[in-house]
């Protein structure tokens, strides 16, 4: 039997879940153990965006990092795997709320791209992150090939650097 005493810590994971609402809209959330204010922050300063953004299980370096985080403001973010050539991906964010909303488009499919928006609500410390994405079509959501597997170590990475900013 393995019990555990009042005395030793307990630690708590919090969990990344995703679901389809429909064929175009992908729902990620998480609670973040964090203020709001920072887990905003991190997401909108380049210089801690790219510290957590990338999954490390896949290889990849982000090689630049461009945000002008307002709305009408434009964000690039330009990735490389191995050998192969540099990937960009861009748009231009139409909502920002402190620190409470992130509303940006993904221009890099023309007119398929997606709309990301990102709400952040403070709960007692904590901040539930909510992130959607929402396609203009069936057909653009399956050829963007949108898992949420990823998401899951990255919004793991992101928790772990907000523990470093508290």
């Amino acid at each position: 039997m393995n019990a555990r005493t009042a005395s030793e810590p307990t630690t708590m994971k919090n969990r990344t879940t995703s679901e389809r609402k429909s064929a175009r809209e992908l729902v990620v959330t998480r609670t973040i153990n964090g203020p709001a204010r920072i887990v905003f922050e991190a997401w909108t300063k380049p210089e801690l965006f790219k510290q957590w953004w990338v999954p490390k299980s896949l290889g990849l370096t982000l090689l630049s990092c461009d945000m002008d985080v307002r709305p009408g403001g434009e964000y690039k973010l330009v990735f490389k795997h191995g050998a192969s050539e540099p990937m960009a991906f861009y748009g231009r964010y139409t909502e920002v709320t402190p620190p409470s909303r992130l509303v940006w488009t993904n221009e890099e499919g023309g007119e398929d791209g997606s709309v990301t928006t990102v709400t952040f609500e403070e709960q007692g410390g904590k901040t539930l992150v909510v992130l959607t994405e929402l396609y203009p079509s069936k057909d653009a959501a399956i050829a963007s090939g949108s898992t949420s597997g990823d998401m899951n170590e990255t919004f793991e990475q992101l928790e772990e650097l907000v523990g470093t900013l508290k």
